[in-house]
């Protein structure tokens, strides 16, 4: 088993000030640095943002603000949420993430996936009928640059890879593979012996419990050989002092994110009792320390997780508020988690 890191995840929604007044893109960029260098301060072991090109986020490019956090802090994990592979270059992917794990002592890592939007595939100029051989190509790539050695690669997406990539790293570049609850995606992470990320934003979290267990045959079965890999989780959540004030901060957020992307999806609007039935059975973690804490250890335990991340920006949700919820998630829930996991 390997053991539990506890971390934060952003997407750097575009937050509002004291009026409501959405942010700059850059003011918001610039608070995403302070809340991942607050982090760091009060013990959090990892902090990754997320990568979207839409107007209601303001991380397009994760690498160059986990650039400017290395720079910034001393132990802490720096990752993405997710990296879209499927509309970038691998090759440069994993250069980019060489070389921040150069500039922070062997601290960066990369979370591989498809993303749950689409805007970067015309951005890039790819073409969405693409979407399945593209990712599962550019893994193949990103899959055999680990070695840092000299890679040949045949294809269809791109001509023929003949190289090696630069800088090369002390340890090799960690990364995951991001799932949201398909079983060819749990496969292909275990064929390529990628550790999992599942990201959970809807349900019980134990209803993932048979993906778990089909990583695990999956690996054994694949690479019989070969120790397991950690599997973490990213759910949604606030954390404040009270339960009930906690929700009642979080509502307008999370309805006005809900219904934004359910109208582009066919949702219905999101209602105070959908976020109630999240925060009591669902994936989300909402509450006082003590709740989202007993939550997270009650998660860790069914999933038998190595990691778990909060995903802790809620759209418009106020600096200040982030601010809040780090320094209690840091402070009082992870001392509490493992407290309650302990032997």
């Amino acid at each position: 088993m390997h053991a539990l890191k506890l971390g934060l995840a952003t997407f750097g929604d575009v937050t509002g000030d004291a009026s409501g007044t959405p942010l700059p893109h850059a003011q918001v960029l610039r608070n995403v640095v302070a809340e991942g260098v607050l982090a760091d301060r009060v013990g959090i072991d990892a902090f990754s943002v997320g990568e979207h090109h839409r107007p209601d986020f303001a991380i397009s490019a994760p690498d160059i603000v986990l650039a400017a956090l290395a720079a910034q802090t001393e132990r802490i994990t720096l990752g993405t949420a997710v990296t879209v592979l499927s509309s970038d270059d691998p090759v440069r992917v994993y250069e980019r993430f060489a070389t921040i794990d150069a500039l922070s002592h062997g601290r960066a890592e990369v979370t591989l996936g498809r993303g749950s939007f689409t805007e970067s595939f015309p951005l890039f100029g790819f073409d969405l009928a693409d979407y399945e051989v593209l990712f599962e190509e550019k893994l193949e790539i990103f899959a055999a640059l680990r070695a840092e050695g000299p890679v040949r690669w045949q294809g269809t997406t791109r001509p023929p890879l003949e190289g090696e990539v630069f800088p090369k790293t002390e340890h090799g570049v960690s990364a995951w593979i991001g799932v949201g609850g398909s079983p060819e995606s749990v496969v292909r992470a275990a064929r390529h012996r990628f550790p999992l990320m599942l990201a959970i934003i809807g349900g019980a979290p134990e209803r993932f419990a048979p993906y778990v267990d089909l990583y695990h045959r999956a690996l054994d079965q694949l690479h019989p050989e070969q120790p397991r890999l950690p599997i973490g989780v990213h759910s949604p959540g606030f954390v404040w002092d009270d339960d009930a004030e906690a929700r009642e901060l979080l509502f307008p957020h999370f309805k006005a994110s809900r219904d934004r992307i359910g109208r582009e999806r066919g949702w219905a609007p999101s209602t105070i009792a959908e976020l109630h039935e999240e925060a009591d059975h669902g994936a989300l973690f909402v509450g006082s320390a003590e709740t989202v804490a007993q939550k997270i250890a009650t998660t860790v335990r069914t999933l038998g997780l190595s990691r778990f991340d909060l995903k802790y920006s809620n759209g418009a949700m106020p600096h200040e508020q982030l601010m809040r919820c780090i320094e209690l998630y840091g402070t009082e829930v992870i001392p509490r988690v493992k407290e309650l996991l302990a032997p």
